[in-house]
C-alpha cells in the first residue's frame, strides 16, 4: 500500500499537484480582483477550499471511483461499460458519442498542461532578476523538447524518483503555505462557507467569472479517476487525505495571508512565500514537479490512444512497448510528435502561463460534466439505481459542474476555443472511423459464405504439410483468403486455424478466459482471442499458450494470411461523401495488421482486396 501510495504521488497528483503555481494567482489577475479588499482574498481561499472538498473528495473520491471497469478507471473505461449491446437506445448511443467527446476534449488538456505548467515554473526567475526574461521562453522551449524526445526511452528508470521528488514538492507546499498561516491565523475562518457566500454578493458577475480562474486548482480531477487502474482506489484516496489535501489547502490559505499582509503579493504569490534566498532552489524543484506532471499526461494520452485504437475508436497506429516487465508502458510516436508541437507552438505564441491560463479549464470542465452525466446513466442502467437515488447525487454534482462549465465559456474567445477545435477533430475522426469500419465489415459480409459449406464444396482438395493461419474476424464464415487458397490452388494445410481477435470491454482478459477453439473438421479450427481494451494483442503468444493446453499445430512453419482492404469512396449509402474521403484517408494510414497482432513478419502473407463503401 504504502508503495502504490508513494507512486500514485509522483504520478496521479503531479497535475493538481502543481496547480498552486497559477491558479491563486490567476483567481485575481483574469477579473482583475481588488487584492487590497480582504473579502476577495478570503472569499477565493474559501471557494478554493469548498471546490477541493466537494470535487475532488466527494465526487471523484467517493463517488465516481466506484464506477471502476474491472479496476481501470477514466472516462474511456466508463464509456466502455455503457456501451450498447446488440441493439441500442439512442439515448446509450448519443452518451457513448458524449464519452468519446470528453475523451476527445483530455487530449486538448494533454497539449495545455505541459505548457502552463512548466511555463509558469520558469517564469519563478522574475523574482530574482529581469535579466533572465528573454529566456524564459526558451528555457520552457528546450525543458518540453527534451521531455518529449527521452519518451521513447521508456519511463520506467525516470519514475522511480518521481514519488520521492513529489514528497520534496508537497512539503515544500505545506511548509511555505504554513509560514504565512502561523503569521496570519485569521486566514482560517475563510474553511467557513460565509466567506464564499459574501464573496459572491460583493460582486456577483466578476465572482461567478473568477470561477473560471478558481477551476484551475481541480483541473487535476479526472486524472485521479484515469490512473485507478495503475494503482487501486485505496491508495489514491489514502494519498489524497494524508498528503495532497493537506499540503495544497496549507499553500492556497499562505497565499490567501500573504495577500492579506501585501495586496502587491497577488501578481504572482506563489513565489513571494518563499525568502529570496529560496527561490532559484524553489524554481528548479517547481520545475521538477511539473515535468513530472507533464510526464504524467504524456504517459495518459499515450494509453488513452492505445485504448481508443483497441476499442476501435482510432485506426491501428504504431505502438512501442518500451518495458519487458511492465506491459502497460507504451510510447506512441506520433502521438508524442504531435503533443510536443503542439505544447511548444502553445508556449511560442501565448508566451506567459497567464495567458496560457485563458485557454486552459473550458476542456476539463466539460469533461468532469461528461462524467457526471455517464455516471447516472451507469448507476441507472447498470447498477439498477433508482432514477431518485441517482439523481439526489448527481444533481448537486451537475450544478457544482455547469457553474463552473458557466464561468468558463467566456475563455471561449480568449484562447478557449484551442482545446475545443482540438476535441471537435478528434471526434470527427473518432466517429468517423467508427462508422466506417461499421460499413467495411458489413460491404465484406455481403460476400461471405459458411465455413462449413466452403469446406465441403471443396473437400477433395489436396492436404498440404505445414500450419496455416487465418486471420478473420467473423467466426462461422469463410475468410476470404482461405476461399482463394482453396479455388486457385486447390489445397488445404493439414493445420488450418481460423483466428479471431475480439476486444472486451473490459481492461484485461484472464489468461484461462484468453481463448475458446471450435473443431470444424479434423485439422480444421476455429479460435476466438479476447484481450482487453488496456492489453497488447499478441496472437502468436496467446496461440502458443493453447498450444501448451494440448492442441496439437506447430507455429515454426505457420504462415499467417492477412486480408488487406483497399477502401475507395462510391455511391453506395451509409456516409457522407466529405466523412467517406476522411475515411479512405485514415484507412491508408493506419498500421499494418501484421504489426499490431504481433505476427513475425517474414511469415506473413496478405491477400488484398478492394472495398467500396
Amino acid at each position: 500500500m504504502g508503495t502504490l501510495a508513494l507512486g500514485a504521488l509522483g504520478i496521479v497528483y503531479g497535475d493538481i499537484g502543481t496547480s498552486p503555481l497559477y491558479a491563486f494567482r490567476e483567481a485575481f489577475h483574469h477579473q482583475h480582483l481588488d487584492a487590497t479588499n480582504p473579502v476577495y482574498a478570503l472569499g477565493v481561499a474559501s471557494v478554493v477550499f469548498w471546490a477541493l472538498i466537494l470535487i475532488i473528495s466527494v465526487k471523484y473520491l467517493l463517488f465516481v471511483m466506484r464506477a471502476d471497469n474491472h479496476g481501470e478507471g477514466g472516462i474511456l473505461a466508463l464509456t466502455a461499460m455503457i456501451m450498447p449491446k446488440g441493439s441500442a437506445s439512442k439515448k446509450l448511443s448519443f452518451a457513448v458519442a458524449l464519452g468519446i467527446f470528453g475523451t476527445a476534449l483530455l487530449y486538448g488538456d494533454g497539449l495545455i498542461t505541459p505548457a502552463i505548467s512548466v511555463l509558469s515554473a520558469v517564469e519563478g526567475v522574475k523574482e530574482t532578476t529581469t535579466a533572465l526574461d528573454s529566456l524564459i521562453i526558451p528555457i520552457a522551449v528546450v525543458i518540453l523538447a527534451v521531455l518529449f524526445l527521452i519518451q521513447k526511452r521508456g519511463t520506467a528508470g525516470i519514475g522511480r524518483v518521481f514519488g520521492p521528488i513529489m514528497v520534496l514538492w508537497f512539503a515544500t507546499l505545506a511548509g511555505l503555505g504554513l509560514n504565512q498561516i502561523i503569521q496570519r491565523p485569521s486566514v482560517l475562518k475563510a474553511i467557513s462557507p460565509t466567506y464564499a457566500y459574501d464573496f459572491f454578493m460583493v460582486s456577483p458577475m466578476k465572482s461567478f467569472l473568477t470561477l473560471g480562474s478558481i477551476f484551475l486548482v481541480v483541473t487535476g480531477g479526472e486524472a485521479l479517476y484515469a490512473d485507478m487502474g495503475h494503482f487501486g482506489r485505496k491508495p489514491i484516496q489514502m494519498t489524497w487525505y494524508f498528503a495532497v489535501l493537506p499540503a495544497l489547502l496549507l499553500n492556497y490559505f499562505g497565499q490567501a495571508a500573504l495577500i492579506l499582509s501585501d495586496p502587491t503579493a497577488a501578481e504572482r504569490p506563489f513565489f513571494k512565500l518563499a525568502p529570496e534566498w529560496a527561490i532559484v532552489p524553489l524554481v528548479i524543484l517547481a520545475t521538477m514537479a511539473t515535468v513530472i506532471a507533464s510526464q504524467a499526461l504524456i504517459s495518459g494520452a499515450f494509453s488513452l490512444t492505445v485504448q481508443a485504437v483497441q476499442l476501435d475508436y482510432l485506426p491501428r497506429i504504431k505502438i512501442l512497448h518500451t518495458s519487458s516487465d511492465h506491459r502497460g508502458q507504451v510510447y506512441v510516436p506520433l502521438v508524442n510528435w504531435l503533443l510536443m508541437f503542439g505544447c511548444i507552438g502553445l508556449v511560442v505564441t501565448f508566451k506567459t502561463s497567464a495567458n496560457l491560463a485563458a485557454a486552459y479549464g473550458i476542456a476539463v470542465t466539460t469533461t468532469m460534466a461528461i462524467t457526471t452525466a455517464l455516471f447516472y446513466i451507469l448507476a441507472v442502467n447498470r447498477w439498477q439505481w433508482s432514477k431518485f437515488k441517482a439523481l439526489s447525487i448527481c444533481v448537486p454534482l451537475a450544478i457544482i459542474d455547469m457553474a463552473f462549465l458557466g464561468a468558463n465559456i467566456p475563455k471561449i474567445p480568449e484562447g478557449g476555443w484551442f482545446p475545443l477545435i482540438i476535441a471537435i477533430f478528434l471526434l470527427v475522426q473518432m466517429m468517423t472511423w467508427r462508422k466506417g469500419r461499421q460499413l467495411v465489415a458489413q460491404r465484406i459480409n455481403r460476400g461471405e459464405r459458411d465455413i462449413n459449406d466452403v469446406l465441403d464444396e471443396y473437400g477433395t482438395v489436396a492436404k498440404v504439410p505445414g500450419t496455416a493461419v487465418f486471420m478473420f474476424k467473423d467466426l462461422g464464415k469463410a475468410p476470404p483468403a482461405l476461399v482463394n487458397n482453396l479455388k486457385h490452388n486447390k489445397v488445404l494445410h493439414k493445420c488450418t486455424l481460423i483466428v479471431a481477435v475480439e476486444t472486451a470491454d473490459i481492461p484485461r482478459v484472464a489468461l484461462e478466459e484468453r481463448s475458446t477453439v471450435t473443431r470444424v473438421e479434423p485439422g480444421v479450427f476455429q479460435i476466438l482471442l479476447s484481450f482487453g481494451f488496456t492489453e497488447e494483442p499478441n496472437v502468436v503468444e496467446a496461440l502458443l499458450a493453447i498450444k501448451e493446453r494440448g492442441f496439437d499445430f506447430n507455429l515454426d512453419d505457420a504462415t499467417f494470411f492477412l486480408g488487406h482492404e483497399s477502401v475507395i469512396s462510391g455511391k453506395a449509402p451509409g456516409m457522407n461523401p466529405v466523412f467517406e474521403h476522411l475515411f479512405v484517408i485514415l484507412n491508408r494510414g493506419a498500421d499494418s495488421a501484421g504489426r499490431f497482432f504481433n505476427l513475425p513478419n517474414d511469415k506473413i502473407f496478405e491477400v488484398g482486396s478492394t472495398v467500396e463503401i
